[in-house]
């Protein structure tokens, strides 16, 4: 990859944190302003950038369009997009969906909640691999020694009273969503907030993804969440036979 593209891309990268001024962005760059002024013409010039009334750069209208069509080329997304509105009308919650991504698994679509509280997520982000739901019901369809890599890997950060905070304990609670089906988060990465999930298979039965309920502890106690497995079941199981899926119930008669 050539120099000035990795330069340029790293300027996408700090703008995409916050809009910039020429001087506040040449002062941490490694090159001559000159260099880092060329490099934002010529990204203004095909509308990956513009600048605003202060004039700072910012993102501009081309990245938000080649963000559009990346997502629609998604095929999971596309297929499941009409069950999670669907959940998100029928309970009203926040819901989530997240795919796994080389060694990350990201969010890749987000339904708000109908409730005045909601989470603070977007489509893009990442989900913690040993507190989000969704990462659980990922990791846990993985061969085990994929999961001990992965496992151990991890930088565990003490996030609530609930945080898984070791390998052993990761893989401990791989096993058990393997075997129940389904995930939880109970407040481990935010305190106020806890999720469950379940897998999106496709025709070979591998997991390909997943989707959440998110709900604040203050809206929603526990084990009035856990109510809302079955609806999520019957929601990722139908987005799950729209990519060719067939249940093991079909598979024994």
């Amino acid at each position: 990859m050539s120099q000035s593209l990795v330069r340029a891309l790293e300027l996408l990268a700090k703008l995409a944190e916050q809009p910039a001024t020429l001087d506040e962005l040449a002062s941490t760059s490694d090159v001559h302003k000159t260099t880092v002024m060329r490099l934002l013409h010529s990204l203004e010039a095909e509308h990956f950038l513009v600048r605003n009334a202060a004039g700072q750069f910012q993102l501009g209208r081309k990245l938000f369009e080649l963000s559009s069509r990346a997502l629609e080329q998604r095929d999971l997304r596309a297929v499941a997009r009409p069950h999670l509105i669907r959940l998100n009308d029928a309970t009203g919650h926040t819901v989530h969906l997240a795919q796994l991504e080389g060694a990350e698994v990201v969010y890749i679509d987000k339904f708000e909640s109908h409730h005045p509280v909601r989470m603070y997520s977007r489509i893009g982000l990442t989900a913690s691999l040993y507190s989000a739901a969704v990462a659980k019901v990922i990791l846990a369809d993985m061969p085990r020694t994929r999961q001990e890599q992965i496992a151990v890997g991890l930088d565990y950060v003490k996030m609530t009273e609930t945080t898984l905070t070791s390998p052993e304990a990761l893989l401990a609670e791989l096993v058990a969503v393997r075997e129940q089906g389904w995930a939880h988060d109970k407040s481990e990465h935010e305190s106020f907030v806890h999720c469950i999930a379940a897998p999106i298979r496709d025709a070979s039965s591998r997991v390909v993804g997943a989707a959440s309920f998110s709900v604040p502890v203050v809206m929603l106690g526990y084990e009035d969440l856990l109510k809302l497995l079955p609806v999520l079941i019957q929601g990722t199981e139908a987005i799950s036979k729209d990519l060719g899926w067939v249940s093991n119930e079909r598979n024994t008669r």
